[in-house]
């Protein structure tokens, strides 16, 4: 007697129950923090009056998960019910279905549960899958026209951008429930004997046969209509030579063709498998002969074929056959990122010496000296009284008109740095009840300094008036801001609680007396920022979210109680608009008496045909990315547009979206999505905030990494490569490969007729580095331009990292650098280096920093690095802007006198004659090296004493020895050893700045 094999084991009724109870225990937890994350989600979004984002956002991910996760369930579900209802009734006897039948007896009772769990499970993956396609599918709903057609097809570009990345995803969704259901439907056939491997006769049966070729039928239909989006995809692709994205001369003479022929190929095979297979020959014979005509057509004609083409046609006369295609790319790259309308001029330097113009120029004394990076420490050190008050790694750079006169100015946001609280602060109660808010802003002018290095500070104070002394700041706030604390901001992060029911009851630290130093005043949010938790159910709720059950318990959580969170300005605009990439350099202003927070938005792609594809994070990286600046996504992109000014209230969060880009179709389209008023329109952005618009940093980067390669716009010489620029490393440091970053100056350039707040950088030749041309860009009457001053090709201009080492290893002003050093005492910065072009050459402006070796001093601005004319060898080392200017008209009038010294650098300069004899001490040089020791060792006790403002005081005073003792050294020959400085040189380090 045989044995029949049972059935699997029955789990027991105590067994069900605890899997039943975890299983819902495990759903009821994922659907509670789901719902509260979307919960709290909505109150955010209510704060901020945006919902109709967080509704209209959610709505569409909810229907994608429904009807994309309902078809493929209904798809595979039916195919595999199809399968068992098309069973054979009778099935052979053999081995193969004896051993079958145990998983028949355990699918066939509950098939219906099994076929609905599967597909269910397939179903829910899919429909997770398509909730990420919602932007697809809301451009794809509201996308108008861009009024530019592609130049092979001539279809409006809206289609690439629009229409194309839904349609490719649908017909990804196709493939994936035609292959599943092949598979699962193959799978059943087997389990009940349509599709037998043993046995005489035929191994499937004419039920299933014509099921499954149906289905691979299908499949091959639908790559048809991936042959005729793959002609389109061609446009979006890298074929052309050299290494430009679009449709080649192959593509368009041998793909496109191929792959309409294998569209129609594709067509008639289908059709083929399902008579053959069906009504003809009822076999697998010919639908295989099919499938291996259409793979072997594939290979031939959409691989071999084009091949050929391009070795026997295309590269022998490469540049003949692309010609028309580059010039495609080039126009369609500067068309997609906006470079289209970029002036270019031609500068012509003369490389003649200073002359007396220079120091009276404009442009020449509004050059910024203050590194908004290196003096980021003295902001904190000089501006604050608390220990935990920090104005991050870097300040910013904006323009205000005061007394009638519009200049730059350094800025920077007092914030409470959540890291720098003390372990006693650090208790729950004060990092989200007390510490709440910063407190100002500062702002100091671009090119100006007080004796001891320090910034000078026109407002942002701490109290009526400023305190800090020794001429380093105004006397009163010349920059006011009626509402001066900061809740909103770019160290906020962590949550905090504000808001009392008793008036009197006071417990946020606002900032210290201004008669004792060492106590506080307190404060009490007035404003509308923040979510109400008043009541026990949202409390409850936000303890859960944050596994926090103060919220609960504390006394300081009450009925007037608000709740703020997602308080950094970039996260907030990123939620409110979560179709922009944000800029990485938010800035603070003050507009209407209130701190607001500016931000940039841009609109990207990926679809625009013909254009160059670019990686964000690549192209915008430079020295400052990551030290103050936010490094942006790797997103892929070959269209970009700054379509939105952003703005966050510093005082109540309160986010709005600027239209910035008119003509902008995505922006149109995303606006329309989120019911039209999302975006508010740039004839009603308010005239106070316009004046601090700025030229996004971001997008310059990458418009100036284009146009490298892309100001070429003849194809002959794009495809030669001869005019190729580069971008060049930081001067002081381009040993670490990392790129010089843009500079913000309010200068007027050649060719432009007014003064503007403008964006400069310098490029040089490919693998060179001599300068090859400045860019520029501004806004002029609301619109973005960009402007390229081209050097002649025929004058060695010098770049960057060339004028930096020559200025710094130029023989007198490196002796002088070394002594700024205090004998290993301290460090030299170098700071942000301008090329600025003036009259007939460029005039180039370094500020040198000095940082004392004694721990968390901050660097100060000491000297200025100056160089004009003649290929950059007129250099000169002075206190300030107006001394350097005038030292570099001096060394301009000695031009062509013949040199003595030893100064091989600076030919343009000629040595007093000494007037002692050798050997001989003046009394002048040995009083001036004595009062260069007595100011190295008080600067050496008051760090001793860590007092920073006598530091800078000592800093200053050396400085004004130094400069008596080189005075005493030229008219002075001979001078012996003892009559130096006893304190020991050493060469100045570079650092970055």
């Amino acid at each position: 007697m045989v044995m029949r094999n049972s059935p699997l084991p029955r789990m027991s009724r105590r067994g069900r129950v605890t899997v039943g109870v975890l299983v819902g225990v495990f759903i009821l937890f994922t659907l509670l923090g789901w719902g509260i994350d979307a919960y709290t989600d909505y109150l955010w979004f209510d704060e901020v009056e945006k919902t109709t984002v967080f509704s209209s956002v959610l709505l569409t991910k909810v229907t994608l998960f429904l009807v994309i996760g309902a078809l493929m369930t209904l798809v595979v579900a039916g195919n595999l019910y199809l399968a068992y209802r098309l069973r054979p009734l009778l099935r052979p006897h053999s081995a193969e279905q004896a051993t079958l039948e145990r998983y028949r007896m355990i699918l066939a009772p509950r098939l219906g549960t099994w076929i609905a769990v599967v597909s269910l499970i397939i179903g829910f993956f899919a429909g997770l899958s398509a909730q990420a396609r919602w932007s697809d599918w809301m451009l794809f709903r509201n996308g108008g026209s861009f009024g530019v057609e592609d130049p092979q097809f001539k279809v409006d570009v809206s289609f690439y951008i629009f229409e194309y990345p839904l349609l490719r995803y649908l017909l990804g969704v196709g493939f994936t429930a035609v292959v599943l259901s092949v598979l699962g439907s193959l799978a059943v056939h087997y389990i009940f004997g349509g599709v037998r491997l043993q046995g005489v006769g035929d191994r499937m049966t004419t039920a299933a046969r014509a099921h499954l070729t149906s289905l691979v039928a299908a499949f091959v239909l639908l790559k048809a209509v991936a042959y005729v989006l793959d002609r389109r995809a061609l446009l979006l692709e890298q074929h052309v030579s050299p290494g430009l994205y679009g449709a080649g001369y192959t593509d368009v003479n041998a793909l496109l063709p191929a792959k309409e022929i294998l569209a129609y190929i594709s067509v008639v095979v289908a059709i083929a498998i399902i008579v053959f297979s069906n009504a003809v020959m009822r076999n697998l014979v010919w639908p295989g002969v099919s499938l291996a005509l259409l793979a072997i057509s594939a290979v031939a004609i959409g691989g071999i074929y084009p091949l050929a083409v391009q070795n026997f046609q295309v590269k022998p006369s490469l540049f003949d056959k692309e010609q028309e295609y580059i010039q495609r790319s080039i126009d369609s790259t500067r068309d997609a990122f906006g470079l289209a309308n970029t002036e270019v001029s031609q500068y012509r330097v003369s490389s003649g010496s200073p002359t007396a113009a220079l120091a009276s120029d404009t442009s020449a004394q509004n050059v910024r000296l203050i590194d908004p990076q290196l003096v980021s420490q003295a902001f904190t050190q000089s501006q604050q009284s608390r220990g935990f008050y920090d104005f991050g790694e870097k300040l910013d750079v904006d323009r205000y008109t005061i007394d009638g006169k519009t200049q730059d100015y350094v800025v920077g946001a007092r914030e409470i740095n959540d890291d720098k609280l003390t372990a006693q602060q650090r208790n729950w109660l004060n990092r989200h009840t007390v510490y709440t808010h910063g407190y100002g802003l500062v702002a100091a002018p671009a090119n100006q300094v007080c004796g001891t290095g320090l910034p000078y500070f026109v407002s942002g104070f701490l109290g009526a008036e400023a305190r800090t002394g020794n001429n380093c700041s105004a006397s009163t706030d010349l920059i006011k801001a009626d509402q001066p604390r900061i809740y909103y901001g770019e160290q906020s992060t962590e949550y905090v609680i504000v808001g009392q029911t008793d008036p009197n009851k006071k417990v946020e630290f606002d900032r210290p007396q201004e008669q004792n130093t060492d106590a506080s005043e307190l404060y009490t949010y007035e404003g509308k920022g923040g979510v109400e938790i008043g009541s026990f159910f949202r409390r409850a709720v936000f303890a859960i979210k944050n596994t926090e059950s103060n919220f609960l318990l504390s006394d300081a959580v009450n009925d007037n109680s608000r709740l703020m969170y997602i308080r950094n300005p970039r996260d907030r605009v990123e939620k409110v608009a979560p179709f922009l990439t944000i800029d990485g350099d938010p800035y603070p202003a003050v507009v209407n008496g209130k701190i607001t927070w500016i931000l940039d938005g841009y609109t990207t792609a990926q679809t625009y045909p013909y254009a160059q594809k670019i990686n964000l994070a690549t192209e915008t990286r430079d020295e400052l990315t990551g030290q103050g600046s936010f490094a942006l996504a790797r997103d892929d992109v070959n269209y970009m547009r700054n379509s939105v000014k952003a703005t966050v209230d510093a005082y109540d969060g309160t986010v709005t979206l600027y239209e910035f880009d008119e003509q902008d179709p995505v922006l149109k389209a995303w606006n329309k999505a989120f019911g039209g008023d999302l975006v508010v329109p740039k004839a009603q952005i308010p005239a106070e905030l316009a004046a601090h618009f700025r030229y996004p940093a971001d997008l310059f980067k990458v418009q100036r990494n284009l146009l490298t390669k892309f100001h070429v716009t003849d194809p002959r010489t794009f495809f030669s490569g001869d005019d190729f620029w580069q971008v060049p490393n930081a001067p002081d440091a381009p040993q670490t490969g990392v790129k010089q970053p843009p500079f913000y100056l309010n200068v007027k350039l050649p060719e432009q007729q007014e003064t503007r707040f403008q964006l400069t950088a310098g490029v040089t030749p490919a693998n060179r580095e001599n300068m090859s041309a400045l860019i520029s860009a501004s806004y002029v009457d609301g619109q973005p331009k960009i402007e390229v001053l081209e050097l002649p090709d025929d004058t060695a201009v010098p770049g960057p990292v060339q004028v930096h080492q020559r200025m710094v290893n130029n023989y007198n002003i490196s002796q002088q650098l070394a002594l700024l050093t205090r004998g290993g005492q301290a460090s030299v910065l170098y700071g942000n280096l301008i090329s600025l072009p003036l009259g007939n050459d460029i005039l180039y402006v370094e500020p040198v920093y000095v940082k004392s070796s004694q721990a968390g001093a901050a660097p100060l601005l000491q000297k200025v690095l100056m160089s004009y004319g003649d290929g950059g060898t007129y250099v000169v080392l002075e206190d300030n802007l107006t001394e350097g200017l005038k030292a570099l008209v001096e060394l301009g009038k000695t031009a062509g006198t013949p040199n003595t010294g030893n100064n091989t650098e600076n030919p343009g300069t000629t040595p007093t004659t000494p007037t002692a004899p050798p050997g001989t001490v003046s009394p002048e040089l040995t009083q001036a090296a004595a009062e260069v020791d007595k100011a190295i060792e008080d600067l050496r006790a008051a760090q001793v004493a860590g007092d920073f403002v006598k530091q800078g005081e000592a800093l200053k005073a050396l400085d004004d020895a130094m400069t008596r003792f080189q005075n005493a050294q030229k008219t002075a020959a001979g001078t012996p050893a003892s009559a130096a400085p006893s304190a020991p040189v050493s060469p100045a380090p570079s650092a970055g700045g």
